[in-house]
């Protein structure tokens, strides 16, 4: 387990670059199977600078990938063909003919064969040294599926559903997303020596612990490695969430206690045994090994009192602090009120759909709320948005005194150009500014309809975001300074930010990394010595009840409004471009994440509240690392 994923992918980096040399020596090859997607991304960049910078040699390396679509052809900008070019053999030099990657535009009736001569040449090299993997979130390895056996080999398989709309942000819609794909089995794999399996961010921490802790399942693939005799799971902290170690370490071994973890403890027996905290006896500690909570306490009274009054300290219908209550145990300060508060969206929407209810609250309460959108959302726009958009400019020309042969021409340019785009291919400049344009229109109407005027609307435009796929950029200077000048211009008191490392696309956590390392530089800056950074999460995930710091109850009405000003955002309704692994709208999402946030603190004790959200404070001011 590593602190990161850039420390995780150099560990795996180092073990093939030492196999490689060790082979080199001996003038032997090095046989690699490869993977694609977001996990060895790291991995390929720093073999690639061991490549240019060290000169480490792949010529004696043979190299076999996993997977790839079918159909597929090589040169589509979804195929695992054309990213293993990009992302490694273009830059280092190995020998062409020692690339071994499934041919996705092999004929329906020659895969089986095809398939057969390509189990074949992997063991005509003498099988693999080192296999790679990521992990999809129903356990799946390769493009092997819940309810592959251990003695698949290479083959065609249908994709389960869940597999497909993961991939929809690839392909820009789950409707262009091929059905089946070739993939090595997980008998091929299995031949493998040496596997490591890489897993990043919170979104894979249920199908890691259930890979390494639960049964070994057809059920669920990935299981099957618990009986490899060398293999490595390397995970980022955040994808360990799930571990028994990590989310419930009393139960595996003797603990070092702090204050956060007897929360976390605490909390977690609350709810287990169903019974509020303050209704916890020793009994219930010492039988799941947690009595030496209470025995430095004294006894379980006064731990739950010290737990159920931090609790109840972090809930506040005052996100932006309450006047007249200086000195009283508050998550934010009285003074100085009303505040300046910049809330940073990674997206669009994001800002209503994490924080709606607080966002409007702060307005409400007088606050100086400005918002920003880091990121143009261009891509999760559907093609179809922007032909209706065209469509009523060409129909309301008359009305809005624009010439009708302007209007009419400007559609049938837009209508050409979807015309001539291939299933899941890449926008046109244009077509993504017009689309850019839609998520603004949409934006100002979320944030007018909490009370923020448009001065204080604010749009980024980060250019990390602005390549035209969905692979982003990663953080750069312009992004950092952007972001540095308009904390500068608002000098704000409050800060929040998305702190959903969940997103499946990957552009909240470089959203967040930029805000970091924007804070970290202005730091020092006198009225950043007045200013909390609050963090959000979205709609994927919440923060665990220990890292909760500040709870804000929403009453019906003020679920019912935060509902209304995701509904300005019409292009993201019904059915978003990018529904990640949940098909349902974001308002949905939203809800019912705020209804359990709210029900689980009623459990444990404490007043029962329609819905709430929840934030967790970064503590920069004292040098906290998160």
């Amino acid at each position: 387990m590593y602190d990161d994923s850039s420390k995780g992918s150099k560990f795996v980096a180092e073990k093939i670059r030492d196999l490689i040399e060790l082979r080199n020596k001996k003038k032997q090859k090095t046989v690699l199977g490869l993977a694609t997607g977001t996990s060895p991304l790291k991995v390929y960049e720093e073999l690639v600078r061991m490549h240019k910078k060290e000169g480490l040699s792949f010529k004696n390396v043979v190299t076999f990938n996993l997977d790839e679509y079918h159909p597929m052809k090589k040169d589509s900008i979804q195929s695992y063909n054309r990213y293993m070019y990009e992302n490694l053999f273009n830059h280092i030099d190995i020998k062409k003919e020692n690339i071994h990657i499934p041919d996705g535009t092999i004929p329906l009736n020659k895969v089986e064969a095809y398939c057969k001569k390509y189990e074949e040449a992997i063991d005509k090299e003498g099988g693999l040294d080192i296999q790679l993997l990521g992990i999809g979130r129903t356990g799946h390895i390769g493009f092997n599926e819940p309810g592959s056996s251990m003695t698949t080999k290479t083959r065609l398989v249908t994709l389960d559903k869940a597999t497909r709309r993961d991939a929809a942000s690839t392909f820009f819609s789950e409707e262009n997303v091929p059905r089946t794909a070739i993939t090595m089995g997980v008998g091929s794999i299995f031949k493998a020596k040496t596997i490591y399996l890489m897993a990043w961010t919170v979104g894979k921490s249920y199908a890691v612990a259930q890979a390494v802790e639960g049964e070994v399942s057809a059920h669920l693939p990935a299981s099957f490695l618990q009986n490899h005799p060398h293999t490595t799971f390397v995970i980022d902290k955040a994808a360990a969430e799930e571990l028994s170690r990590n989310k419930t370490p009393w139960l595996v071994g003797p603990m070092d206690w702090n204050e956060s973890s007897i929360m976390n403890a605490v909390s977690w027996l609350s709810l287990k045994l169903n019974k509020a905290i303050l209704k916890l006896t020793d009994e219930d500690y010492n039988e799941y090994g947690m009595g030496d909570i209470t025995s430095k306490a004294g006894s379980a009274y006064e731990v739950n009192i010290k737990v159920f009054n931090k609790l109840r300290n972090t809930i506040t219908g005052w996100p932006g602090g309450k006047p007249g209550t200086e000195g009283q145990d508050r998550p934010e300060r009285a003074t100085p009120f009303p505040k300046r508060v910049i809330i940073f969206s990674p997206h669009p929407d994001d800002d209503v759909i994490s924080m709606g209810g607080t966002f409007i609250r702060l307005v409400d309460q007088g606050h100086e709320v400005h918002v920003a959108y880091q990121t143009s959302g261009n891509i999760a726009v559907h093609d179809d948005d922007v032909i209706s958009y065209a469509d009523f400019m060409r129909e309301a020309a008359d009305e809005l005194g624009i010439s009708k042969k302007d209007t009419e021409f400007f559609y049938k340019k837009i209508k050409s150009l979807f015309d001539k785009k291939e299933a899941g291919g890449q926008d046109q400049d244009v077509v993504r500014r017009i689309k850019g344009a839609i998520r603004r229109v949409e934006a100002r109407a979320g944030y007018r309809y909490c009370g923020v005027p448009d001065e204080r609307g604010h749009f980024l435009n980060l250019p990390f975001y602005e390549t035209g796929k969905v692979k982003k950029g990663g953080v750069g200077e312009a992004d950092i300074k952007i972001t540095m000048d308009l904390i500068e211009k608002v000098k704000p008191h409050q800060i929040y930010l998305a702190g959903d490392l969940a997103d499946p696309h990957g552009t909240h956590k470089v959203c967040l990394e930029i805000i970091f390392e924007a804070v970290r530089r202005l730091k020092s800056k006198k009225y950043m010595n007045d200013c909390y950074v609050w963090m959000y999460r979205g709609a994927w995930h919440e923060w665990p009840i220990h890292e909760i710091h500040m709870a804000v109850p929403l009453s019906p009405n003020e679920v019912m409004r935060k509902r209304m000003a995701i509904f300005k955002h019409q292009s993201q309704k019904d059915v978003p471009v990018f529904p990640g692994n949940d098909s349902r709208e974001f308002w949905q999402r939203a809800k019912e994440r705020n209804e359990l946030t709210a029900e689980m603190y009623n459990k444990l004790g404490l007043p029962e509240y329609e819905a709430m959200e929840a934030f967790r404070r970064w503590n920069f001011q004292a040098g906290e690392v998160l």
